[in-house]
């Protein structure tokens, strides 16, 4: 025993040091945490819009556990004996039966089961809005690409969780729902009948249902959302983090908060997310599915909506016209097949932009410093057009509604959202990129003659005139920091390398994507699209004759 080491020598300080000295030796998590824990995080109200959609989904998951424990997915049919006197006695299935159950007789159900709901739509909510920042500011650019793909199929996983979660109840309004789905999947030719069959176990509304939804709903798609969201965030982590334009910002660095500061603020901000979601539970009804009874094939909820981040493909289903084609013996039905498609392109236009961006620009640097909205007018206008697309046709999904509300004919609503689905986008287009070369056109003065004091002075020969204040260095950095592309040729010689185009004959599709991408960059960064910023010798120029 003499040559023993004795144990306060090899393990120094308490049970919990060595317990993770023991553990960091085998797994080196202090280790890797050491490393980062030198890193910066940018502060900005936008990037909670984030933590949102993080905060959110934990919600869900602990709620959804919760529920989980007492929903029974199963479609049998079972004598409704429950606390809710109008549907006692009636045949409901066990998935409705344990809905109710849940709603009326377990202690905080309704609770949970509304905080499980109203999260999910926090959730959709949070990822969209968070999108559309990333998108308008340009985070999703080199070397951010995957990022923006795995927060784009995080948002379509999200709609689809929500979907199938909607449905599990087996109420009247989601099995109404569910007619339109199926509606829908029958219209895609030569598969959709094998789809409707594989997916209902049968013909529709079938007696699977509700088990395969309540598989595909608790797990296949969390353990998805999970892997992408982790996946998403150490990319964030790898990546140096996106900022905001400003004094000694650049590609190079990164200015903002300790880890420590940052972890302290976070959590304040998850249990304020927690307590909003759990208030609007509390306080605000959602999906009272003993209103709604359980669901018959023979009956339809009049004035039934789906869920929002569902309403854009209900809108386009109700203002598509009737219309039907025979095609080699079989029938397509167009009514429902053009509103998926234009469904479909709409979100994969989302998801392919940074690609076709990049593609446009030839620009292969890493790009760490956000752009302003206005200094980058096509693809804010673009934006801006997309989501007003995106409203028109929600407004679509609820045409009986406002046609109820309004006292007008539900075919006036119908027309005006079928119109509006073409002309809103473009006058949307239009206005935001005037709006955007106004205010770069307003930077530009800004920079040259100074920001406007409100102070009229009188000169020696009679001219009223307002005095205008130099800007700092920092409001001038923010505003003459972005970079201003030009437009490429048909042979381009692109920004920060790219393809040699002097060698060889090109092939007839070769020269096609060169004139596409040519034509594309001129409508990106051609005339009319950019106002110059104001050159070094300009600025020195209108500067000495303001002294």
């Amino acid at each position: 025993m003499g040559d023993g080491i004795r144990e306060n020598e090899a393990w120094p300080g308490g049970k919990g040091e060595r317990l993770a000295e023991w553990f960091d030796g085998r797994v080196g998590v202090h280790s890797l945490v050491r490393a980062k824990a030198r890193r910066v995080f940018p502060d900005h109200w936008s990037f909670m819009l984030g933590e949102i959609c993080l905060y959110s989904f934990i919600i869900i998951v602990v709620t959804g556990v919760y529920l989980t424990l007492y929903f029974h997915p199963s479609m049998e049919k079972v004598e409704y004996q429950g606390s809710y006197a109008p549907l006692q006695g009636q045949l409901v299935s066990e998935a409705f039966d344990s809905t109710m159950h849940i709603s009326f007789d377990v202690r905080g159900g309704l609770l949970i089961r509304q905080a499980h709901h109203w999260a999910a739509l926090v959730f959709v909510a949070a990822m969209l809005v968070h999108m559309m920042r990333v998108f308008f500011t340009g985070a999703f650019r080199k070397p951010r690409e995957l990022t923006w793909v795995f927060g784009f199929l995080l948002l379509i996983l999200g709609m689809f969780a929500g979907l199938t979660g909607y449905d599990l109840p087996d109420d009247l309004l989601s099995g109404t729902g569910l007619a339109v789905v199926n509606g829908t999947i029958l219209s895609i030719p030569i598969v959709g009948t094998y789809l409707s069959m594989f997916l209902f176990g049968g013909e529709f509304p079938g007696e699977d249902l509700v088990a395969r939804f309540h598989t595909i709903h608790v797990l296949i798609i969390p353990a998805l959302m999970v892997g992408l969201l982790v996946a998403h965030l150490l990319l964030v982590l790898h990546h140096q983090h996106t900022q905001y334009p400003g004094p000694g910002r650049s590609n190079r660095n990164v200015v903002g908060l300790p880890p420590k500061v940052r972890a302290v603020k976070s959590a304040g901000f998850f249990f304020l997310v927690a307590g909003v979601i759990f208030v609007m539970a509390a306080v605000a009804q959602i999906n009272p599915v003993w209103l709604y009874g359980p669901y018959r094939a023979d009956q339809v909820s009049a004035g039934s909506q789906p869920d929002w981040y569902m309403g854009v493909a209900d809108g386009l289903l109700r203002v598509m016209p009737g219309w039907e084609i025979a095609f080699w013996g079989h029938t397509l039905a167009l009514d429902n097949l053009i509103p998926l498609l234009v469904g479909v392109g709409l979100f994969l236009a989302m998801g392919a932009y940074p690609f076709i961006e990049s593609w446009v620009t030839g620009d292969d640097r890493e790009q760490h410093v956000l752009d302003r909205p206005r200094n980058r007018p096509v693809r804010t206008a673009l934006g801006v057009a997309w989501i007003g697309f995106y409203l028109v046709a929600l407004l679509g999904a609820a045409n009986d509604i406002i046609a109820l509300r309004f006292h007008v004919s539900v075919n006036s609503v119908t027309w005006a959202v079928r119109i509006g689905l073409f002309i809103v986008p473009l006058a949307a287009y239009v206005v935001t990129k005037r709006c955007a070369l106004g205010l770069q056109r307003r930077d530009r003065d800004k920079v040259l003659h100074g920001r406007e004091t409100g102070i009229v002075k009188r000169l020696p020969h009679g001219e009223f005139v307002e005095v205008h204040e130099p800007l700092g260095q920092g409001q001038l950095h923010v505003l003459t920091q972005h970079e201003q592309y030009k437009p490429i040729g048909p042979r381009p010689a692109v920004n920060g390398g790219g393809p040699d185009m002097n060698g060889g004959g090109p092939d007839a599709g070769f020269r096609l994507a060169q004139r596409l991408r040519a034509r594309l960059s001129r409508s990106f960064y051609g005339e009319g699209t950019q106002i110059t910023k104001p050159t070094a010798q300009e600025y020195q120029e209108i500067a000495g004759k303001h002294r």
